[in-house]
């Protein structure tokens, strides 16, 4: 018999960020769990998410003093009156940074807020990775890199935030599809990790490094596909490095994201002209009709044993915004995860 709780716990957004996010911005409150009426369900979180797209998404879709912090986590049905989302049912929802959430399946949102999937078949798998690798950031690795950058056999492949959920992923595909792969990241040992255990040619630790020398080294003759996490001036210094008519796929820019006034960055005409370079942002909502393909072949390649997977694991609900701020600084290696 399941102990339906009368109350949960989630943080909503005190106040928008500005700079750096700390504790301040965020507040846990307490709620009543309503009764459930007829169609709905009770979900309880098992697994939460911190991801980058939160710092700038939350300034566009939330209101400060009442929003829940948005994010995604894989919860487990507790409590049911919908007769197709039986007990103990995992999905994978955008219910925010809350413990418990009522959900009527019959009325679900569309976008970052309220929307959920059932979560796929993965075998003795960690259900964590449907908020990973066989999640949004796989999908934003697989389709993010596949369908812009297109990758070919024998291509040069740089990616920045090398070391993080969705980059560490691309490097993999790159290497599965036969590219010489560099990564950018943010420390030594994640930048040994890269090279030693994830199977990047060559990684280099952006703090300290001298990026053109380090492009001119790995790869003199120019850079084929640019997968894009952190846009600024490391961008800039690696489409200055590329082969013409290469192909830049722009995921994110979480250097510029902290930024209380816009980062200058040289004019990048020049590049684009004369390289004839192709550049091209996305939002993995793009490919919603095709989700499962790409959660069915990361699975795939986890299993096979083709793509190695990392977490980084906070303990405890209360600690949802130091995972954050943690992962925003680059704490974390690999993909970002609260256990409830």
């Amino acid at each position: 018999m399941i102990d339906i709780p009368k109350k949960g716990k989630k943080f909503i957004l005190a106040r928008h960020f500005e700079g750096s996010p700390t504790h301040d911005n965020f507040k846990l409150v307490e709620f009543d769990i309503p009764n459930l009426q007829e169609g709905e369900i009770l979900v309880e979180a098992l697994f939460l998410s911190v991801d980058p797209y939160m710092r700038p998404y939350s300034a566009r879709l939330l209101q400060e003093g009442t929003s829940t912090m948005i994010g995604s986590q894989v919860a487990k049905v507790i409590a049911t009156k919908n007769g197709e989302y039986p007990l103990g049912t995992r999905l994978v929802g955008y219910w925010g940074w809350s413990t418990h959430s009522v959900v009527n399946p019959n009325n679900v949102a569309t976008g970052m807020i309220g929307s959920f999937t059932h979560f796929p078949d993965i075998g003795n798998l960690s259900p964590s990775l449907g908020l990973g690798a066989i999640g949004m950031p796989g999908n934003t690795a697989y389709f993010g890199f596949l369908e812009i950058c297109q990758p070919k056999e024998g291509d040069v492949v740089v990616v920045t935030g090398a070391a993080g959920a969705v980059g560490s992923l691309v490097g993999q595909i790159a290497k599965i599809k036969g590219c010489h792969v560099i990564g950018f990241a943010g420390s030594d040992d994640k930048v040994k990790w890269l090279v030693d255990e994830v199977g990047f040619d060559k990684a280099y630790n952006y703090k300290t490094a001298d990026w053109d020398k380090c492009l001119k080294e790995a790869a003199p003759n120019g850079v084929d596909c640019y997968f894009d996490n952190v846009g600024g001036l490391l961008s800039t210094t690696i489409r200055n490095n590329m082969k013409d008519f290469g192909r830049i796929s722009v995921c994110g820019s979480i250097s510029t994201y902290n930024d209380k006034t816009p980062t200058m960055a040289p004019a990048c005409e020049a590049a684009f002209v004369f390289k004839q370079l192709k550049m091209e942002g996305f939002l993995v909502g793009r490919w919603k009709s095709r989700w499962m393909e790409g959660l069915s072949q990361m699975t795939k390649w986890i299993q096979e044993g083709k793509i190695k997977v990392k977490e980084t694991y906070t303990e405890g609900f209360e600690q949802m915004p130091q995972a954050f701020i943690d992962m925003l600084n680059g704490v974390n290696v690999g993909k970002a995860i609260i256990k409830v």
